[in-house]
């Protein structure tokens, strides 16, 4: 019986140990046991809040940030390029991790910037390989006619639903004028998406489906929808919440080491537990490489500071990590415009809280952002192939991810840009406590906010232990803007925004032409859009890239079957793999990389190749 309280019934060893019962530590502990005769622990350093109603109603979102039982809350160092501000990441620190506490926005990658992995030296890694399991982790709901209608979704022809698996997603209801001003703008300016997103590609305005359970109104994370009663309930599968893995454990006896389980630490005590057959570190971005360097498998100048002993030497490990980097730009909006900043009175929340209690209605049940997809944009709207060559003439695309990601932006039919449509105003503090710090309305005027967003960033950060404590977060620099280009980018992003918020536009009418900005500034000229990405520009929590899928001599930590280099028996399965960020939300090309990878480790066992 699968536990998630104690020690009581750990056994000395499992098949497989899981590390992080994460987004994809769960479908992991869900397929490897679908086989009877595999026993496997799934590890969780936080706890289970599967039915805590925080995280499970859509609307309480931001209830959970900074909140040390459900998030890890972690500090970018300052950032240069953004006037030195420190940028927060909310991490989930719970079963299901960070498909626990996001906008639950299920958002498709683009086919370019997946088939990126394959140009980048992983040729079984390209958009086909990966398409059966972005339709494998869900089940997609049947947009209404009145959804349909406000939000243009002419080209979702679905009767039934799309998918049948574990997590439930919906377009949902709730959309009003903002929404239909947003696809009415776009549709103006000739970028309504006219195909779906779901098929690869796909430019223009489009409505996201949510991972928001139709029938109940609940956020449809991993750790409710992959590990339900029925999984926990098999007798292979043992689950341990609360437990801290301080390192992996490596037998060294041999010519490469070989990963043969886990020290964990459970309210101060700490133990051994064996894995017969692989270790899998799903511990996220942050993480999985901060375990990596415990247990000695890093650069060696990071490893000797801290007095770790070098197992495998690999300076990639940590580096190479990547965020989309996101613009907010918050405006007032006119009086009658609907906005979520009326929320700022206790006795609404309070009224929207009775009314989902009572049936499930109301916005605390809904989520209703919408989203659009661009090509490279600027102040004069798409951009021209001279002007994109121009920008790139003279700079050093040597390096195949550089290029793969220059060929994405230089492709006229490729999404540059996400933007969003944002129902608040967002507040942007120079060392803010948590994610909530962004979201709570401290502006006395209404707002709405349009989020700019660079799909394919040229900059590459890093994440390293800054001790050999395993319970001292590690050090987070995800040096935005680093590679000038995505400033130049992103500015000219922050540009076309003026286009959708112009007086004329269905956007701007709902809008209080001669009220207040956030910031108080217009990116008409290019160094004015350069000041606004320094004063606005946060992460959108999509680290990944820190234990990249690559040829080991390119910068690779694991390879296509996402086994760690230079040791056997240890992979990892999270989106510290991705060689190249994906387009969008990262959610579904999580669960779909974890997808895959169950299936790879069972073919790996089947053939014995572990």
């Amino acid at each position: 019986m699968a536990s998630a309280v104690s020690l009581a019934g750990l056994e000395k060893s499992y098949d497989y140990v899981i590390v992080g019962g994460g987004t994809a530590g769960c479908v992991l502990a869900n397929r490897l046991t679908e086989d009877k005769d595999v026993r496997v622990l799934l590890l969780e350093a936080g706890g289970d809040k599967t039915t805590d109603p925080l995280v499970l109603t859509p609307g309480l979102v931001p209830a959970v940030y900074g909140k040390d039982e459900y998030d890890w809350n972690f500090q970018s160092v300052p950032q240069s390029t953004l006037n030195n501000r420190i940028i927060n990441q909310a991490r989930g620190k719970m079963l299901g991790g960070s498909s626990a506490l996001n906008f639950m926005m299920l958002v498709y990658p683009s086919k370019a910037s997946i088939d990126a992995w394959a140009a980048v030296g992983n040729p079984s890694w390209n958009y086909e390989a990966l398409k059966p399991y972005l339709k494998k982790f869900a089940t997609v709901d049947v947009p209404s006619a009145s959804t349909k209608d406000i939000c243009a979704l002419t080209y979702n022809n679905d009767t039934v639903a799309y998918g049948d698996g574990p997590v439930q997603v919906s377009f949902g209801e709730g959309y009003g004028v903002t929404n239909k001003g947003w696809f009415d703008t776009f549709a103006s300016l000739d970028l309504l998406s006219k195909t779906d997103a779901r098929d690869g590609q796909a430019l223009g305005a489009f409505q996201n489906a949510n991972s928001i359970d139709p029938a109940t109104k609940t956020r449809s994370f991993s750790a409710v929808t992959y590990l339900t009663a029925e999984v926990r309930a098999r007798e292979n599968l043992k689950i341990l919440t609360n437990t801290h893995v301080n390192k992996v454990l490596f037998d060294t006896t041999g010519s490469e080491p070989v990963a043969t389980g886990v020290e964990i630490n459970v309210n101060g005590t700490v133990s051994q537990v064996s894995a017969n057959l692989e270790v899998i570190l799903s511990a996220g971005a942050l993480q999985s490489p901060q375990i990596l360097e415990l247990s000695g498998v890093g650069g060696k100048e990071i490893l000797a500071q801290h007095d770790i002993p070098v197992v495998i030497e690999n300076p990639a490990v940590g580096e190479g990590m990547q965020d989309h980097p996101i613009v907010c730009q918050s405006f007032e909006v006119n009086e009658g415009t609907p906005s979520g900043d009326v929320l700022r009175d206790p006795a609404v929340v309070q009224a929207l809280l009775d009314m989902y209690t009572a049936d499930r209605s109301g916005p605390m049940g809904q989520l209703t952002i919408s989203v659009a997809y661009t090509p490279l944009v600027n102040k004069t709207g798409v951009v021209s192939d001279e002007c994109v060559q121009e920008l790139f003439a003279g700079r050093d695309f040597s390096n195949p991810a550089r290029a793969a990601v220059r060929d994405i932006v230089a492709n006229p039919n490729e999404p540059t840009f996400q933007y969003i449509l944002f129902p608040t105003q967002v507040h942007i503090a120079d060392k803010p406590e948590n994610m909530a710090t962004h979201l709570i309305p401290v502006e006395p005027e209404n707002f709405l906010t349009i989020m700019t967003i660079l799909n394919s960033p040229f900059s590459r950060g890093s994440v390293h232990i800054q001790s050999s404590d395993p319970k001292a977060l590690p050090v987070w620099d995800p040096k935005f803007n680093d590679d000038e280009l995505d400033m130049e980018l992103l500015a000219r992003g922050v540009q076309f925004v003026e286009n959708l918020v112009a007086p004329d536009t269905a956007m701007g009418k709902l809008l209080n032409q001669t009220g207040r900005r956030l910031p108080q500034l217009k990116g008409d000229d290019l160094e004015t859009a350069k000041e606004i990405v320094r004063q606005r520009q946060i992460s959108v929590f999509h680290v990944s890239g820190s234990c990249a899928m690559r040829p080991r001599d390119e910068g690779g930590v694991v390879n296509e079957r996402l086994q760690v280099y230079g040791a056997k028996k240890l992979r990892v399965v999270d989106a510290s793999i991705f060689p190249v960020e994906p387009a969008g939300n990262i959610q579904a090309v999580v669960y779909s990389v974890a997808e895959r990878a169950a299936n790879l480790i069972k073919e790996d066992r089947k053939a014995g190749k572990v």
